[in-house]
């Protein structure tokens, strides 16, 4: 027998082996289905290095725990088929239905197939840890996928979750198509990093549960993740309790991959605001580069609005919305614009970079058809352009509707290096050593004392909402920034006593550490004071007077005022150090400056703020930056603090 023919024989024949295995069929319920629990027999077909899956309809649902999905197979569900999750199962907080991490050749193909899980059970902190991953289909860094004709449904997350296993690895050459998302708990689709993605015939709906609640979302967590050549079409978002199709940037910088998106004959239908993009306008790196295209898109009874364009440099990601109609949107908010385009309050660069062509307005209310709602004081608005055709008349939006602004900017007080001293002598009062102020997120106070002086102080910490933040760690530094005392934990809804000896005389920094809760120093033996390193207050639900100081010398100050939007309001007062009102401005939310050129600066006087409530809308989140004048806030005159010349 030839050695070199049996070799080649024996080599053909392992091949013919090799790819019979790889075309091989099976059927999931050969394994062993159990309608009690299904998952080994679905885990196991898919184990098997099957070419094809058929998950099969027996009659019962498919009833498993997590399941882990392989490279180059394709699940073929059959109609009416149900997978359903495991009720008690999914304990820990990204347990998800389908799972696949650095995968890829992966297609799950529908005829009407239904997977779900159980939203009200993880919605109930009796059963399981709050989370909002546990998805139906969760896929990180996977390439080459196709879903189609499956409805997601009833997921403690997102009907469908695309992230990253590495960094800098996206999900790539995705298709999704004709896939219902119902009743999902965060989103319909989340989409962290894609490229080469197209969705296509799919139904987003009923989303609710925790935020953002879209319809679909396009948020990367980091500057290395991309949305590139990424394609969404004749999908339909529809009853969303929050927005119908989000797209939150803030992560992506102008180092990152250009944004190419475009979305083509999408219809929202009811949902919070039915478009929605938010950038990075904190310097002139931080916005994303690129193109989002929308084009003969619907946007229907948008609860909130209609089109919302938020923080988006100028000279960032160009927006173009083609053909598009926006039809009675925010029928309840007369002073809501069907289209708005907004700052926040780190805003420091020119807004603009969005166009219109052909869009049309139709609407009942008489109300501006464009506005720009300025929170953080942007330079200014610029390269805003096109047409719209509002009840049939057309508008240029740069001629007609969206006149250029312009903010006053007087920049911050140099506090580095500057020593703090009582600007008033003399005994304390009571209300010397209380603070009314609720300081939402990171917060600054001082307090005065002499040398050799102990000082004692009470913090308490509070929730907002549904956020939960980790117990906050206090941070106590002397005037010279040696820390005086090691950080202790502040318990929400407590107040924490705190104690430290004063080796040195002057102001010692309180830090507290927060995200989203409040802080508030109830009571203090000595002279307390808000303080801002970054000259920006924010506040939740705070009225009172407050007093600073204003240096001698100084030819021009502002403070300014802003809501965090247009709901939540506030009435601000400004008095001089006579206690006459020099400005006062009610249902502040865009951001209002109040600009002062002091008639006597020959020596340093104290001035005050009144917050109060506003007579429309609510009082909670507010914003104050004080340009200037000493970044410092006293709730009486003798605990101000004021720079030693």
């Amino acid at each position: 027998m030839n050695f070199r023919f049996c070799l080649g024989g024996l080599a053909a024949f392992t091949l013919m082996l090799t790819l019979h295995a790889e075309e091989k069929t099976v059927k999931a319920a050969s394994f062993g289905f159990d309608p009690v629990e299904a998952t080994s027999a679905l885990q196991a077909a898919i184990n098997s290095g099957a070419s094809k899956v058929i998950v099969e309809n027996t009659g019962k649902p498919w009833i498993v725990d997590q399941i882990k999905l392989a490279s180059n197979q394709e699940i073929v569900f059959e109609k009416d088929v149900i997978v359903q999750a495991k009720r008690g199962a999914f304990l820990k907080k990204r347990d998800s239905l389908f799972a696949a991490v650095s995968q890829q050749n992966i297609t799950l193909t529908g005829h009407g197939a239904i997977l779900k899980m159980w939203k009200e059970d993880y919605d109930d902190p009796a059963k399981y840890e709050h989370a909002e991953w546990r998805h139906v289909l969760s896929f990180h860094s996977c390439a080459n996928v196709k879903i189609t004709g499956l409805t997601l449904a009833d997921s403690g997350g997102d009907g469908i979750y695309l992230g990253v296993a590495k960094p800098g690895v996206p999900c790539s050459d995705f298709v999704i198509k004709n896939v219902i998302c119902d009743n999902n708990y965060r989103q319909g689709i989340s989409i962290i990093s894609a490229r080469n993605l197209i969705i296509e015939d799919c139904v987003l709906k009923n989303t609710g549960g925790t935020a953002p609640m879209a319809g679909i979302d396009f948020e990367p967590n980091g500057s290395t993740e991309e949305l590139t050549n990424c394609v969404m079409r004749n999908c339909v978002t529809e009853n969303n309790q929050g927005d119908g199709i989000v797209f939150y940037l803030r992560p992506l910088r102008a180092e990152s991959k250009p944004v190419s998106v475009r979305i083509e004959n999408c219809r929202s239908v009811g949902d919070r605001n039915s478009f929605r993009v938010i950038t990075n306008g904190e310097s002139a790196e931080s916005g994303v580069k690129g193109t989002l295209d929308v084009v003969d898109c619907v946007f229907e009874r948008g609860r909130a609005g209609g089109i919302e364009v938020g923080d988006k440099p100028a000279d960032g990601m160009k927006v173009n919305f083609v053909n598009c109609r926006i039809i009675e949107p925010a029928l309840d908010k007369a002073d809501t614009s069907p289209i708005l385009i907004s700052t926040r309050v780190t805003t420091n660069v020119d807004m603009g970079g969005v166009h219109f062509k052909g869009v049309v307005i139709e609407d009942s209310l008489k109300r501006e058809p464009i506005s720009f709602f300025d929170v953080g004081g942007a330079l200014g608005l610029r390269d805003v352009s096109g047409n719209l055709v509002i009840n049939e008349v057309a508008h240029d939006v740069a001629k007609d509707l969206m006149p250029p602004t312009m903010s006053k900017i007087i920049p911050a007080y140099p506090m580095e290096g500057v020593r703090l001293d009582r600007a008033v002598l003399g005994a304390l009062s009571e209300r010397a050593g209380k603070s009314t102020a609720r300081l939402r997120g990171p917060s600054e106070w001082l307090v005065w004392s002499e040398a050799g002086k102990k000082v004692q102080f009470a913090e308490r910490t509070r929730q907002v909402g549904r956020s939960v933040d980790a117990p906050a760690a206090l941070k106590v530094l002397s005037p010279t920034g040696k820390v005086v005392k090691p950080s202790k934990i502040a318990k929400d809804e407590a107040v924490t006593e705190y104690a430290f000896d004063a080796e040195e005389a002057g102001a010692y920094k309180i830090l507290c550490e927060l995200k989203s809760a409040t802080a508030t120093i109830t009571s203090t033996t000595n002279p307390v004071c808000l303080f801002s390193e970054k000259s920006l207050f924010h506040f939740l639900g705070t009225q009172g007077e407050f007093f600073f100081w204003v240096p001698a010398d100084t030819k021009e100050f502002g403070i300014r005022v802003s809501g965090d939007n247009p709901g939540e309001r506030v009435k601000v007062t400004l008095k001089d150090p006579e206690g006459k009102v020099v400005e006062e401005k009610d249902n502040t939310a865009s951001s209002h400056d109040f600009v002062v050129t002091p008639s006597d600066a020959s020596q340093g006087r104290i001035w005050s703020l009144v917050f109060a409530k506003p007579s429309q809308y609510v009082m909670e989140d507010f914003f104050v930056r004080m340009m200037g004048v000493p970044p410092v806030l006293a709730f009486s005159r003798e605990s101000l603090l004021r720079p030693l010349p």
